[in-house]
């Protein structure tokens, strides 16, 4: 397993709190994928200059859990694009808070559709 974070800045960095865990302290899977879409979400935006929206989730993989006080970074890597979609897949990354030790959590691939202003498909603008 890969034990170092990209090199990349991270899309997104948050705190796990209280309210975003289970009884026993582990961060909920529905909380970590709505930060990961976030962050795959603003690599969309940028490519499609303009509003997306998710229609995919593939391959979504939790490897750790994600603690009560860690820091999340997310990062997104922009895999490629079709006529009207964009492909990013998209990395969870833990910081214990009294530590300097880091581990990917969870990876899954987004799938989002660039959309015009009455909410339908359009083509993404060429790179």
């Amino acid at each position: 397993m890969t034990t170092t974070p990209p090199d990349d800045a991270p899309q997104i960095r948050v705190i796990a709190m209280p309210a975003d865990a289970n009884p026993a302290g582990d961060i909920f899977g529905g909380w970590l994928k709505a930060h990961m879409d976030q962050a795959g979400a603003s690599v969309a935006f940028r490519t499609a200059r303009g509003r997306v929206a998710t229609v995919a989730v593939d391959a979504m993989t939790f490897h750790l859990p994600v603690h009560v006080g860690d820091e999340v970074s997310l990062y997104g890597k922009l895999l490629g694009t079709g006529r009207t979609s964009i492909r990013v897949h998209v990395e969870a990354w833990r910081r214990d808070r009294t530590t300097e030790d880091a581990a990917r959590v969870t990876e899954a691939t987004f799938t989002f559709v660039a959309l015009d202003e009455a909410g339908r498909p359009r083509p993404v603008p060429a790179a």
